[in-house]
């Protein structure tokens, strides 16, 4: 094996054993209400799947929006609840949220 064809095969494994590999992410519609809602509660701020391909940012409060943000609960569909309230999102209320 020649010294170019060797470092070609070692960027090729170390690339494949960084973490910058795709993580799931997790979703309300695998988890109970009350575990979703503890969940966002935990870490203050998270991106979470709310069913299908469709995520949203969620906070526990409006201290994680931008400055002139503010928020509204959030409902997302659970494994027990069609429209479980797991947090809020940030909108800027100067502009409309189709």
């Amino acid at each position: 094996m020649t010294l170019r064809a060797a470092t070609i095969a070692l960027i090729a494994i170390a690339a494949c054993a960084s973490g910058a590999q795709a993580q799931g992410r997790p979703s309300t519609t695998a988890m109970t209400c009350a575990a979703a809602s503890s969940f966002v509660a935990s870490r203050g701020a998270v991106v979470i799947g709310t069913g299908g391909d469709t995520y949203e940012r969620v906070v526990t409060n409006q201290s994680f929006c931008q400055h002139g943000q503010e928020t509204k609960p959030l409902f997302s569909p659970t494994r027990d609840n069609g429209a479980c309230m797991i947090g809020y999102y940030c909108f800027d209320p100067t502009r409309d949220r189709f």
